[in-house]
This record gives C-alpha cells, sequence and structure tokens, in this order.
C-alpha cells in the first residue's frame, strides 16, 4: 500500500477537494488530505462516471461492435472501431488480414494518432506550457494561444485538420466512420481523396518538426520545472514490432523496469491475460492494471507516448527516429521520467504519424487490392492497438449465434491510472502543503493529470472553463475556506456559496 493511502480519511485531517479536473475528457475529481501541519496525507485521483460498455454489448452481434464501441469516445473512436476490428478478425479467421486492408487500416490509425495530438497538445495543454501554470485564468485557453500566437494555434488546428481528413478518406467521416469491418475493410482510398492529402503531406511535415521544435524548446528554456514537476519512477509498457521498431497498429507486448531493463517482451497480444491483471479499490470507478509477476506494489507501469518513444528501440521513420534519439540523451543515459516529457514525445509521435500517412498515400495499394478475408471461425478474439494514450486492449467471445457473450476492455487511461495519482500526489507534496488555495495551485494540480491526455470517460473535450467548487474543511467539520470558479473563468473566495458548482 502507498504511503498515503494508509486511511480513507482518518480523524484530525483536512479534505480539499478538486471537482471537476477540467481541460480533459470525461469528469473526474481530486481529493487530498492534510494534517494540522499542511503536510499532505493522501492525494487520490477519483473518476466518479460509470459506461457500462463490457455490459451492453453483451448480447449484441458481433458485426455491430466495432461501430458501437466507437461511442466510447468523440475524440478517439477510431482506436476502438481498430481494436475492435482486429479482435474480430480473428473471430472470422481474417488472420493475417489483406495488405489492402491492413494499409488502408494503418492510415485510418496513424491519421487519428495524428490528429489526437495535435488538439492535446495545442488546444489543451499549450495554454499551461506557454503562458505559465500560474498566469491568468483568462487567458490560458486555446482562445488565449490564439491571440498571442497565431501562427502556432493556426498550425495546430490545420494539423488536426488533416488528421482527420485522413480519417474520412478511410472510415467514411470523420467521427464514427464505418470503414473498418470484421475481416478487412469495406471501401479502398479514392484517387481523389489521396491526390488531395498528397497536396498537403510535405507542408505538415515541416509543420510536425516545427511543433517537436516547440515541445523541445520549452524543456530547454525551464529545465528545472520540466524534469522535476511530477517526476517519479515507473515501470513502461507498450506495443513494439518483432525488430523492436515502433508500431502504432500492431506488435507484441514489451515492457520495461523504471532503469530501462526488458522486463518481459515479444509476449503475443492474445495472452495479455497471463501478463496483467487488473485491481479494483472502492472509491474510483477505474481499475488499476499491473504486470501479474511483479505484484500490485512493484508491477503497476506507464502507456503512452513517453513509455513509447522509450520502449521501442527505434522509430521506423527519418525524421522522427532523429528527433527520438535526442529526446532520449536529454536522459543522460537514463529513462526520462518526467511527466511534462510527454508532450515531447507526443510530438515527435505526430511527426512520426505523418511520415507514415506520407508513404502509406504512395502505396498503390490503398486504392485497389483485396478488401476481405475469411478463414475458420474461432470463438473468440483479442484486439490490442496504440491509441494515442497508451496501449488499448479489446477482448470478446462470441457464441455460436453470433452474439456477444463476453467484453473485456482496457483503454489507455485505465493502465495510467496509478500514474497519474503518483503525478498528482508528487505535485501536491511540492506545491501545496503551506499555501493558501488559489486557481493557479489548483491548475498545477490539474496540469500534472492533463499531461497524460486522459480520456477519463471517453467523452469529448470542451472548448472554456469548467466551473469548479473546492473547500476546504476542518477537522471539525467546519468550512475553513471556500474557493469557486466559474464558466466565465471568474475565481473568488467565498464561504458563504451556496453549495454546488458555481454557474
Amino acid at each position: 500500500m502507498h504511503p498515503l493511502e494508509t486511511a480513507v480519511q482518518p480523524q484530525g485531517l483536512r479534505r480539499v477537494a478538486i471537482d471537476p479536473v477540467s481541460r480533459v475528457e470525461g469528469h473526474g475529481k481530486v481529493t487530498i488530505l492534510l494534517d494540522a501541519e499542511n503536510r499532505v496525507q493522501q492525494v487520490r485521483l477519483h473518476i466518479v462516471e460509470f459506461r457500462g460498455f463490457e455490459k451492453f454489448i453483451e448480447g449484441r452481434p458481433y458485426w455491430e461492435v466495432p461501430v458501437m464501441v466507437q461511442r466510447l469516445c468523440g475524440i478517439c473512436p477510431v482506436s476502438h472501431h481498430l481494436a475492435a476490428t482486429k479482435a474480430f478478425d480473428r473471430v472470422v479467421g481474417a488472420m493475417p488480414a489483406t495488405a489492402t486492408a491492413e494499409k488502408i487500416r494503418r492510415l485510418m490509425h496513424y491519421g487519428q494518432v495524428m490528429q489526437s495530438h495535435a488538439l492535446h497538445f495545442f488546444h489543451l495543454s499549450s495554454p499551461d506550457l506557454l503562458f505559465g501554470f500560474d498566469s491568468e485564468v483568462n487567458r490560458r485557453n486555446i482562445v488565449g494561444v490564439a491571440a498571442a500566437h497565431p501562427d502556432l494555434a493556426r498550425k495546430g488546428v490545420l494539423l488536426r485538420k488533416f488528421g482527420q481528413e485522413v480519417i474520412r478518406a478511410t472510415a467514411g467521416k470523420r467521427v464514427h466512420g464505418t470503414g473498418s469491418v470484421p475481416g478487412g475493410v469495406n471501401k479502398h482510398v479514392s484517387q481523389e481523396d489521396r491526390s488531395l492529402l498528397q497536396r498537403d503531406v510535405r507542408q505538415m511535415k515541416a509543420w510536425a518538426q516545427d511543433a517537436v521544435d516547440v515541445a523541445r524548446l520549452l524543456h530547454a528554456q525551464n529545465p528545472v520545472l520540466y524534469e522535476s514537476f511530477g517526476s517519479f519512477r515507473s515501470n513502461m509498457l507498450s506495443l513494439v514490432r518483432t525488430d523492436g521498431a515502433m508500431d502504432l497498429y500492431d506488435g507484441v507486448i514489451r515492457a520495461r523496469d523504471a532503469s530501462g531493463a526488458v522486463i518481459v517482451d515479444g509476449v503475443s497480444d492474445q495472452s495479455y491475460l497471463d501478463l496483467i491483471e487488473e485491481e479494483v479499490k472502492p472509491w474510483t470507478y477505474m481499475k488499476f492494471p499491473f504486470l501479474r509477476r511483479l505484484g500490485r506494489e512493484a508491477g503497476w507501469y506507464r502507456v503512452g507516448p513517453l513509455a513509447r518513444v522509450q520502449n521501442c528501440d527505434f522509430i521506423p521513420s527519418p525524421l522522427a527516429e532523429a528527433r527520438r534519439r535526442e529526446f532520449i540523451d536529454w536522459g543522460r543515459g537514463e529513462p526520462v521520467h518526467a511527466t511534462l516529457a510527454y508532450h515531447w514525445a507526443r510530438m515527435i509521435e505526430l511527426l512520426h504519424c505523418i511520415e507514415v500517412i506520407a508513404d502509406l498515400l504512395d502505396d498503390p495499394d490503398i486504392l485497389c487490392g483485396e478488401r476481405m478475408a475469411g478463414g475458420v471461425r474461432q470463438r473468440s478474439g483479442v484486439g490490442v492497438i496504440e491509441a494515442p494514450r497508451g496501449t488499448l486492449i479489446h477482448h470478446y467471445e462470441v457464441g455460436d449465434d453470433d452474439l456477444v457473450t463476453m467484453c473485456n476492455l482496457i483503454v489507455s487511461t485505465t493502465h495510467n491510472n496509478q500514474a497519474m495519482n503518483e503525478a498528482v500526489r508528487s505535485v501536491a507534496r511540492d506545491h501545496l502543503d503551506g499555501h493558501e488555495l488559489t486557481e493557479g495551485l489548483l491548475n498545477h494540480i490539474e496540469v500534472a493529470i492533463r499531461a497524460y491526455d486522459p480520456c477519463l470517460s471517453c467523452a469529448t473535450h470542451a472548448l472554456g472553463q469548467m466551473p469548479l467548487d473546492v473547500a476546504l474543511v476542518g477537522a471539525d467539520g467546519a468550512l475553513r475556506d471556500r474557493v469557486l470558479r466559474s464558466q466565465d473563468g471568474s475565481f473568488l473566495h467565498d464561504l458563504n456559496a451556496p453549495v454546488g458548482l458555481p454557474a
């Protein structure tokens, strides 16, 4: 048990709640327990929503599921779409998929990762990184970025738009498409769409390199902050290609320890249950995965860009690999564990995505060729893919009547659950003790969570300020302080405000 989790709310501690966390997907809250000397005794990130997808998918025909599961998320639906399809490829015996189907799916997926990374970095995180965690709340948003850095904001918008157009050309529409089906794909890429995308590839590649430069420069300008903020050591897990290369669509599972030594390698995605176990805790709806061989206490890990760029042996595209080497050198011989380094790694992946997209657009197989495969029917299948936020696992069992009898999903943010809690604890210890509650202080805690680009309920992003109500309660139950933030960004202390979130 972590030292900060020794009690739920023991007598004599004060409780601070951040509810909800803003500028993330879905709803969550943070609770912090302080002793009489304002020392942090417990910090927890609570996921307070329950979606139930694993249950209501049961009883549905398997061919409906790749479209249904996209409703988990409006930002990364393609990841769920493809993970489910890959699982049902095994059910229908379509292993391997045809060359045309795999290339079109890869194009779809790399477009998805590209647009999601652009959205997170430029829209959700850049306000904190460019203006500072304590900057004016009314400025700290994408509108403020557009006013102060119009060229940067424009590049971010158009990079995301390009990724969405790749999705449209392969899936049929930008959100909740139907292009990938069990056994293959239902359409080729049209010559017209390919020509339109090829026209902008060179510009996108240049802008992606600019984005890596921005992220790297932010680290170089304030190395102490970027190396220490929310930093802690952890294991890392991701898919890699069989030769050790980064692969966001397919591969085998590899995990490294905090020193960079390989723990497991070459594990088949179909054997994930032999590798990973999930722990349930009573104070959150999100589970805590860990590596079985290391146990609950030592086996938790991080996934996503920070893990992927260090877990692989190389990135199989020249521009991104050169930038990955710069990132690795920044660690001075040790793995990089800084939470804010997620942003730099994320932009390296964005660059890799556009390089892969450029190569796939030049491949004639996406225009023609066999779209579907088939074979001996199976009762179950597992599909694993590297979603923007990390490793995504879909596991299904199907009866003889073609109806789903079991569904198990481990989404990327679930893998990162323990890591996000560790990040929040680290920031709370370093920045909360002995300080008056301020909006900027609360934002420090949220910045640590945002670095993981969490999809707390696979919900959509929102532009603007989410209302916030934080209460500081003494051990005797008396209200000591009350901080409210309204939707327009105004911030005030008010002990007499009515209970509930500010309008």
